[in-house]
């Protein structure tokens, strides 16, 4: 469809997914990941989406601008475990034409 993206998602077992993604359907990287089935059900999303759990923590590896990091994300993320530098919420991140080539990695489950 014109409206999808081509993203790259490494599993927590370190494989890789190129999968082709929509941006018409308001969906975020946590949503992607679970249509696709790329984790295992009920180990990514926990709280739905409210970055309140940080299941969804994945690490940005392509140098693709992002929305800008809001006090909840940062808090979360300040509490969770295997965090880097290039951690995000996969739950804050909406996917937009624009990020066509994100490269993501999903963190360890905690």
């Amino acid at each position: 469809m014109e409206n999808d993206i081509n993203i790259t998602v490494i599993d927590r077992e370190g494989e890789t997914h190129k999968i082709k993604a929509p941006t018409d359907m308001a969906m975020n990287i946590m949503e992607v990941v679970r249509s696709f089935e790329l984790a295992p059900e009920g180990t990514i999303g926990v709280c739905g989406g409210m970055a309140m759990c940080a299941s969804c923590q994945c690490y940005i590896k392509s140098d693709i601008a992002l929305p800008e990091m809001q006090d909840d994300e940062e808090a979360m993320l300040s509490e969770a475990f295997y965090v880097k530098e290039n951690s995000r919420l996969g739950c804050q991140i909406q996917l937009t034409p624009e990020m066509e080539g994100l490269e993501i990695e999903l963190a360890p489950e905690s």
